[in-house]
């Protein structure tokens, strides 16, 4: 005897598919491109690293820009794993995984902010 179960799904866990899959992998090219520019730029530059290379490194407008659209990138990468790490394997008190989602985006938020305000103070 079979057993039908009907059209209705239940779907638990993140469940969000490409999407996210390909946020994930759009925002780690982003980010490795990113690191290979500087890393060149740090190999290219003669003499001791100091302050003042740094900051010129990451003083043109079209670098910051750069740098902010990382930071961006990078917050909601981490945000897309976090979120489906809590969703799935935070699944004995919806109000446990609610607090630490809301605890991640204020996180995540307030590092951003910090390194956009120091990006922009440079």
């Amino acid at each position: 005897m079979s057993v039908n179960y009907g059209t209705k799904r239940i779907v638990v866990g993140a469940h969000y598919g490409l999407r996210d899959w390909l946020s994930q992998r759009v925002t780690a090219a982003l980010m490795a491109l990113f690191t290979l520019l500087v890393l060149g730029q740090v190999l290219l530059n003669k003499g001791p690293m100091g302050y003042d290379k740094w900051a010129g490194i990451f003083a043109a407008q079209w670098m910051k820009v750069l740098t902010f659209s990382v930071i961006v990138a990078m917050a909601w990468h981490v945000w897309v794993g976090m979120r489906d790490i809590w969703m799935d394997y935070v699944t004995s008190a919806l109000w446990l995984r609610l607090a630490l989602q809301v605890f991640t985006i204020v996180w995540l938020v307030g590092c951003a902010g910090w390194a956009i305000q120091v990006l922009w103070r440079l």
